[in-house]
């Protein structure tokens, strides 16, 4: 399942302007909110679900090579986020749901 796909099942906000969605396939997802967490448990595909937005979500999310960062429980990103997000190419979505519904969504998607 694409990421155009998900934004569009799951009624996810797109905050940055990533322009081939329907091409970005997902790996697998993790989920979690602790930054050297995911720096040791993501993998390159991985959509990355957190109620982080701030600017270091970005850099992690670059550095393990997700294919997007999902924020969770309605976290809003600031400008500076989002820039950044589109400098470095990584997809920004957004969610009110919590991350348990997110996963879970997710995972019923075939997005393990």
């Amino acid at each position: 399942m694409n990421l155009q796909t998900l934004i569009t099942d799951l009624q996810l906000k797109t905050y940055t302007q990533t322009a081939d969605l329907e091409n970005i396939i997902p790996s697998g997802g993790y989920a979690s909110d602790l930054l050297s967490c995911v720096m040791a448990g993501a993998k390159p595909g991985n959509l990355w679900v957190t109620v982080q937005s701030h600017l270091n979500i970005v850099a992690v999310a670059a550095l393990t090579e997700c294919c997007a960062i999902l924020i969770s429980e309605a976290a809003e990103p600031d400008a500076e986020v989002i820039a950044r997000a589109n400098e470095q190419g990584v997809p920004l979505l957004g969610s009110s749901q919590g991350s348990y519904q997110l996963v879970a969504a997710l995972s019923q998607r075939g997005i393990n």
